[in-house]
């Protein structure tokens, strides 16, 4: 399973993503538009991050893309079946959607969420059914929650 970040501001919640995909194994993390990268633009390796996440992005297979959509193109392209992450009325319970294609999750933004144009290039629009008055959950919990439902 790969998964896909894209324009989360946090260095704390991205370092936590990959803390959480280093112990559930999965494959590759692709980090997309503002998400920052565990090292900074001058190639030094970011303190805050490697405290949050133990190391993990010495464990966990990264990239950093330009153009989402060409990536997410090149993903479908290849057998990949790609997964918007977003608690719209119109997503399907993650537990419920079934695929025989390997899969690639996409996160992201807290405040804004996925650009509604990214989703329509996904192939399904999957949420965590949400039970109390919240209406999501930080995005590195939604990260665990989900990838741990495709990964093991």
């Amino acid at each position: 399973m790969q998964a896909i970040v894209h324009n989360i501001r946090s260095v704390y919640n991205v370092a936590s993503i990959f803390r959480t995909a280093d112990g559930l194994g999965v494959e590759e993390l692709i980090l997309s538009g503002y998400t920052p990268e565990p090292v900074d633009r001058f190639g030094r390796h970011r303190d805050r991050f490697s405290k949050v996440s133990l190391g993990a992005e010495e464990t966990v297979t990264w990239q950093s893309v330009d153009d989402i959509y060409i990536k997410i193109k090149e993903l479908q392209d290849s057998g990949v079946a790609v997964l918007a992450c977003e608690p719209t009325d119109e997503a399907i319970d993650y537990r419920a959607y079934k695929s025989e294609k390997e899969v690639c999750l996409v996160f992201g933004s807290e405040p804004d969420g996925l650009p509604p144009e990214m989703m329509a290039k996904c192939d399904a629009v999957i949420k965590i059914p949400m039970q109390g008055e919240k209406s999501s959950f930080n995005v590195s919990v939604a990260f665990g929650i989900i990838s741990a439902n495709y990964s093991l």
